[in-house]
């Protein structure tokens, strides 16, 4: 049957730019990178992705657009930040039904972070929190202690957290998102809801027996085209994997919703794999209705 088309997809990672290219949002992690990458390209990853999508140069037409791309690939809702919704009054004015939000955690900020999160949970309704741990500053390792009383409170709200593994694109240290390092976490904490996010390569065997493993483990696609997606990946979502492996994209950072969904028609999904893997999944995870 191939990629059915009769239900609209929860898309785990979409974005709104600051600007044309995304320079003020980019700007603190180009700033880490010293080999001066940043200065060559605004976006920290992008001798990694080719034809990167625009959206214009006014800002304020940025939301439509999206929206309008989500209708065109029957995308339902997409995750944004909280951040991102504040600075675009068109997401709450015509949009509000379209996207769910999430807040990027800094665990350098101890209990005071943890305030902030019980206060977007409560005032917010926020979905998830995120983390990129490469690009904290100072860095914290998934495993670190400043991360505990987040994940703590994480589990209290019964918010999942979305982390990068694996090698980071950006031309950062890798030490903090190992994907060994999940496998302490979910340990420690085994009712927390922990997404993998951007591939965990070059260890997606190693996040496929650690889902096997833990149950509230689970892995989210972006950051990749999916003629890119690992085979261990796909192979895993169509067997014991099914209820674990999530969509998400990575427009418009640097994917099109048109390259992502005219590759995906080619992904060799089992059909009962399909509505989990685009919806259903992100929906029970997410507590999406």
């Amino acid at each position: 049957m191939g990629m059915p088309k009769d239900f609209a997809a929860i898309d785990l990672m979409v974005g709104i730019p600051t600007d044309e290219h995304n320079e003020a949002g980019y700007k603190a992690v180009a700033a880490m990178q010293r080999d001066g990458a940043g200065t060559a390209t605004p976006m920290p990853a992008g001798y990694m992705f080719k034809n990167v999508p625009s959206l214009g140069t006014d800002p304020a037409r940025y939301v439509d657009a999206i929206v309008a791309e989500m209708d065109r690939f029957n995308v339902g809702k997409a995750m944004i930040s909280v951040a991102e919704a504040d600075r675009n009054p068109g997401v709450a004015e015509r949009h509000a039904d379209r996207f769910f939000l999430s807040t990027s955690v800094v665990p350098i900020n101890g209990m005071e972070e943890v305030r902030r999160i019980r206060k977007l949970k409560r005032e917010r309704g926020i979905k998830a929190l995120t983390y990129f741990p490469s690009a904290s500053m100072p860095q914290v390792a998934i495993n670190e202690r400043e991360l505990y009383p987040i994940y703590a409170a994480a589990i209290d709200l019964d918010l999942p957290i979305v982390v990068n593994v694996g090698v980071p694109g950006p031309r950062l240290p890798l030490r903090t998102q190992k994907v060994e390092l999940v496998d302490e976490v979910c340990w420690f904490f085994p009712e927390l809801k922990f997404v993998m996010r951007h591939g965990g390569e070059p260890w997606e065997d190693l996040a496929i027996k650690l889902m096997l493993k833990y149950p509230n483990l689970y892995y989210c696609t972006s950051a990749f085209a999916p003629k890119h997606y690992p085979k261990a990946i796909i192979d895993y979502a169509n067997s014991r994997g099914a209820e674990k492996i999530m969509y998400a994209g990575y427009f418009p950072w640097g994917l099109s919703l048109e390259r992502i969904f005219a590759e995906l028609e080619q992904l060799p999904l089992k059909d009962e794999v399909w509505p989990l893997f685009l919806r259903d999944n992100a929906a029970r995870v997410f507590g999406l209705t």
